[in-house]
């Protein structure tokens, strides 16, 4: 069980949550300090990835819906953020904004 508050970035009020969580880690490895490590480094991914996939890249909004289009797309947008973030680019919409005016310096970037 995990007790968190939880602050509505709009609202500004805050809430009281407890959650359960299951696991298949044994009693020695499920300890308390484990799974809060695992359970901030699930939402560090959230907050780094999916946040940078829903907003920059307006994901939620794509008219790519059809065979595996959506899946390429996904693993397109999370190269062009690994790549971002192994270059110290922490600013991924100004990163992306640079690159698409100087698609030469993305290719110098790659080594073509």
């Amino acid at each position: 069980m995990i007790k968190r508050e939880v602050t509505n970035c709009k609202t500004q009020k805050t809430n009281s949550e407890l959650v359960a969580g299951i696991t298949s880690l044994s009693k020695d490895r499920a300890t308390p300090e484990m799974i809060l490590k695992d359970n901030r480094f699930h939402w560090s991914i959230e907050d780094r990835l999916h946040y940078v996939r829903d907003f920059t890249y307006d994901e939620d909004r794509s008219q790519i819906k059809t065979n595996n289009g959506p899946q390429m797309m996904a693993c397109i947008r999370n190269f062009v953020i690994s790549i971002f973030n192994l270059l110290g680019l922490n600013k991924i919409a100004s990163a992306i904004r640079f690159f698409a005016s100087r698609p030469h310096r993305a290719l110098a970037v790659l080594g073509f």
